[in-house]
């Protein structure tokens, strides 16, 4: 199939495309097999998106109320502090809250990610196998030098548009399967991003 294909022009792209499209389905779908049917795994997606939905609500809440606080704040300066204080633990509770049920969440996609990066690495060592030394398409540009090293990597010759298999399977890799998890319904729940294993610190605690 693939040593038909490349007697067409764009022979050897279309090759690397449909190998990465059909890996990104396979990847999806052991993905679905080991995690996304699970129940622990829809558990914590609902938990995240109730969390994620009521963290929004109240930061809206308090900043449509802070102008209106404010400007009583002069008359009852003890009532108005007892509200923001109460209203920020509310908010630490359910921030917390968030940032468990994520950490969860990437916890229980250890088991699968470890089968898809041994199904990558052996796709990879294939098209590498039947591509190697071979430029599999052409770029409508010259890249800069630091994606030089790579659209051009383990090509003979000194001509910048041509790419190899590892740049254009880098970028299928990247688009396609991010989409098709956007397509399918698997893509991070909200307010997932940015808070995984090592989530950013908390500016309040600095």
């Amino acid at each position: 199939m693939a040593t038909a294909l490349s007697s067409f022009r764009y022979g050897d792209s279309l090759v690397v495309v449909g190998i990465s499209v059909c890996t990104a389905f396979l990847c999806e779908g052991i993905s679905w097999l080991l995690i996304y049917r699970t129940s622990t795994y829809k558990s914590l997606r609902s938990s995240i998106d109730k969390a994620s939905k009521k963290l929004e609500s109240m930061k809206s809440t308090s900043s449509s109320s802070a102008a209106a606080t404010s400007g009583a704040a002069a008359g009852a300066p003890a009532a108005s502090s007892k509200k923001p204080s109460s209203r920020a633990k509310k908010m630490d509770r359910v921030e917390t809250s968030l940032k468990e049920s994520t950490r969860d969440l990437s916890l229980s996609k250890f088991k699968s990610g470890a089968v898809v990066a041994g199904v990558l690495f052996v796709v990879f060592g294939l098209l590498n196998s039947l591509f190697e030394g071979r430029a599999v398409a052409k770029l409508p540009f010259s890249p800069i030098p630091l994606v030089l090293k790579m659209s051009h990597r383990g090509l003979p010759g000194t001509d910048p548009t041509d790419c190899s298999m590892v740049f254009l399977y880098f970028l299928c890799s990247i688009s396609i399967r991010t989409n098709l998890q956007k397509f399918l319904g698997f893509s991070p729940p909200r307010g997932a991003a940015g808070a995984g294993l090592f989530p950013m610190p908390d500016p309040k605690i600095s």
